[in-house]
């Protein structure tokens, strides 16, 4: 299996440890550690850091701790312990479903744009991989369901969404999920449904759909603590569907990393366990940059518009330059120490993607400079 160059992520290694304003950041500002223990009442935050500084470094149950795969098993619906795999990060998640549920010459429908590994790996597999394209709808990103159906066929095996979208900020509706699923049904097909952004709705705006682990057997999530709780650094991620397919990616986890991580495991319960709290400080921080970014937008609107994100965190940016996206997000982080992603690398060119998950005044100065770059490639322009 020969994988091609993930595009995105090379880029963000190239910036990311280098600009002070990543703009560009696809999940919610990270936590401290000392900030994960603040959610807990200091009497059990001191019993929690006691417990954590007294486990043995050693290496963990490989599926993730029962103690672990409860806490997220019990946010789904008719789900056991034995139903979920603990991975690391849902880029470990996904891969093993594809490498478990997939063989060569395999018929699969995927989400396009979308982060490269959902269909990169399928096509490394030898599978012919059908993309599933975002439309625009008055001026606004959108899923077509009735595209999807027509894209579907009888050899299809695996069909793969992404809700909320990376990088449109599109949704799927309950209605949406349930519709997909019947889909997949009739052609004996699974569904394979990245909720890396679940939980992250927007303050004020529409529910998140449940997730489509609750629909059926033929329906699998995957999510991950990264982008909703602020703890990528954790790099813990889940399967949730049948115990079945659950198994056959442990055992191909054999070959990957193993197990997850003791003490990973253990703080990302704690996370878990409080994310009511999380979810209040995500809020906080969406609502402060939304609002921060429709002045912007107001104010810029000769440089750049954008379709706002209906969920998630991230959405595309229209800019006015004739530059390529590479060019111009290559400039605004070596030049003005700015991180916005290059559309090119989701197949959209002259966008750049954003993410509102971003410290407030990180972001907000972020937005500054970023005007600053835009107006001067418009002046080179005329």
């Amino acid at each position: 299996m020969k994988l091609e160059t993930f595009a995105l992520e090379r880029w963000m290694t190239t910036w990311e440890t280098v600009v002070s304003f990543d703009i560009a950041e696809s999940g919610i500002y990270p936590l401290s550690t000392a900030e994960l223990f603040g959610l807990l009442p200091e009497d059990q935050a001191a019993a929690a850091q006691d417990e954590l500084l007294n486990i043995r470094l050693g290496y963990t149950e490989a599926r993730g701790t029962e103690r672990l795969r409860g806490a997220l098993a019990e946010t789904y619906e008719q789900v056991s312990p034995d139903d979920i795999l603990v991975a690391t990060g849902a880029i470990e998640a996904n891969f093993l479903l594809f490498t478990s549920l997939l063989e060569r010459g395999d018929h699969v429908v995927a989400v396009y744009p979308a982060y490269q590994q959902l269909h990169s790996v399928a096509r490394a597999i030898g599978c012919e991989v059908t993309p599933w394209t975002i439309s625009q709808r008055d001026n606004q990103f959108a899923f077509d369901i009735d595209a999807l159906e027509r894209l579907v066929r009888k050899d299809t095996r695996l069909i793969v969404v992404n809700t909320p979208h990376n990088p449109t900020g599109a949704i799927l509706s309950q209605a949406d999920l349930e519709r997909i699923y019947g889909i997949a049904e009739e052609a004996n097909a699974y569904v394979l449904c990245d909720e890396a952004y679940r939980w992250l709705d927007m303050p004020g705006g529409e529910p998140l759909a449940a997730p489509m682990r609750n629909l059926g057997p033929r329906a699998i999530s995957v999510g991950t603590v990264s982008k909703p709780f602020g703890l990528p650094g954790l790099r813990i991620g889940w399967i949730a569907a049948t115990e079945e397919i659950a198994s056959a990616c442990w055992s191909t986890r054999d070959y990957t990393s193993l197990s997850p991580a003791g003490l990973s495991d253990y703080l990302a319960t704690i996370a878990l366990r409080n994310r009511d709290a999380l979810i209040a400080r995500n809020h906080e921080i969406v609502r402060n940059n939304l609002e921060t970014a429709d002045v912007w937008f107001a104010e810029h609107a000769d440089l750049a518009a954008w379709d706002r994100p209906r969920g998630g965190l991230l959405a595309l940016v229209r800019y006015a330059a004739a530059n390529p996206s590479s060019e111009v997000a290559d400039l605004l982080a070596k030049d003005y120490s700015v991180m916005l992603a290059p559309g090119s690398a989701f197949g959209y060119e002259s966008h750049l993607r954003i993410g509102v998950g971003q410290r407030p005044d990180i972001f907000a100065e972020g937005l500054r400079r970023a005007a600053i770059c835009l107006r001067s490639l418009s002046a080179e322009g005329n």
